[in-house]
């Protein structure tokens, strides 16, 4: 039905040219560090699923940005996140990336000052200790720690807020009839892309690079072949409001039911999906700065990034199916993971391209176009997390 003329028009694109983030922000290392300090250092960050860290005393460290995180399970079977650095003078604790405490203690390998897993500072190995010296304020640097859904996140500002359930993206989409907390994992995928983060981040939020980019893929999801990701990024979208022809509805192509190489599922469908969510072909889930998650109807797949530099960032993809899945030696799981692994390669590959003509002295800044309505909200998303932290330095001096 086409809506009369008083009704507002749910039309997504942007109606005006808006400027993209400046060029050095992609390569400069005062603006790396900028995002370092404004936005990875002060925000809800995805390091790993509770079934990484299963047992007591395992642990698993982490590198976001130039900090190093160790998170751990104690003895009780609760999560603790701290500072992988010693409070005697700064060594670090932890060495390896994972791998099980051999005692409930951590202890330093420089000059053994040993932690109890709750963080406390329980011995010092010194002859003597300083007049007043008291172990009860030297303890770990403890760092927020919060669970969703089976997923382990971490914020390293001192006075973190709210929880990683607030971290996501209030127009993302609902995962709560998926059953994430009991999917295992069938295979990981990592890469480093000689990217900044934010190009990966543009790229996912668009999809006017899908005919060129994602043959496939447009061919599997008909309306990302149309340059578009939904059927309100179309400014004549209420000609076809009733037609769901998936070219117009953004479903999977006739006949397909899941991302696969075939289309077709590989394992058990997930039993408390809507017909809605069926049909859907796929379900984005976003937690900026770190992750997005995606549900389908027989598996889900994560992707984590991590900034490694103003022009590298590492990539961690899984692919989360059932049990049942894993375990039914009918379930060709390769042909959904070749298939989305073909996605992820194609969209590093052409991040990689977009770095690479940033440094002309001639770019100053692009231009979005009307379909980047997302990068438009993710560019502010930006700006507002760098003025806040401008804001409480003023408010420091």
């Amino acid at each position: 039905m086409q809506p009369s003329s008083n009704e507002h028009d749910p039309y997504n694109g942007l109606t005006r040219a808006e400027p993209t983030l400046p060029s050095p922000a992609y390569w400069d290392i005062a603006g790396y560090q900028r995002d370092l300090d404004a936005i990875w250092h002060r925000n809800w960050v995805l390091v790993c699923r509770e079934a990484d860290l299963a047992q007591p005393l395992a642990f698993r460290t982490f590198r976001i940005g130039t900090q190093e995180v160790v998170v751990l399970r104690d003895e009780t079977g609760e999560l603790r996140a701290f500072h992988n650095t010693c409070r005697h003078r700064g060594s670090q604790l932890c060495q390896e990336s994972e791998g099980r405490l051999k005692a409930r203690l951590i202890t330093c390998p420089y000059h053994a000052w040993s932690y109890s897993l709750r963080g406390d500072l329980v011995r010092v190995p010194s002859k003597s200790l300083p007049d007043r010296f008291d172990k009860a304020d030297h303890p770990l640097y403890r760092v927020a720690l919060s669970v969703w859904r089976g997923f382990v996140f971490v914020n390293l500002a001192e006075d973190a807020a709210g929880s990683a359930e607030t971290s996501f993206d209030p127009a993302s989409g609902n995962l709560a009839n998926w059953p994430l907390e009991t999917l295992l994992s069938g295979h990981m995928l990592r890469k480093v892309m000689n990217c900044n983060w934010k190009i990966f981040w543009e790229n996912f939020n668009e999809c006017l690079h899908c005919p060129g980019v994602h043959k496939d893929l447009s061919r599997l999801v008909p309306i990302y072949g149309r340059g578009l990701m939904g059927r309100h990024d179309d400014p004549e979208w209420a000609r076809h409001a009733d037609n769901d022809a998936p070219e117009f509805s953004g479903g999977l192509r006739a006949g397909a039911e899941t991302w696969s190489r075939d289309g077709r599922v590989h394992g058990s469908v997930f039993s408390g999906l809507t017909p809605a969510e069926r049909t859907a072909g796929q379900t984005y889930a976003t937690s900026l700065p770190s992750m997005f998650i995606v549900g389908h109807v027989d598996y889900v797949r994560t992707v984590r990034l991590v900034p490694l530099g103003p022009e590298q960032t590492e990539l961690t993809a899984e692919w989360l199916f059932s049990p049942e899945a894993l375990a039914d030696p009918a379930a060709d799981i390769d042909n959904i993971v070749a298939f989305g692994t073909q996605v992820l390669e194609e969209d590093a590959d052409i991040c990689e391209v977009n770095q690479k003509g940033l440094r002309s002295m001639r770019h100053k800044a692009g231009v979005l176009m009307p379909e980047e309505y997302d990068l438009h909200r993710f560019h502010n998303w930006v700006r507002d997390r760098h003025a806040a932290l401008e804001h409480q330095s003023d408010l420091g001096r």
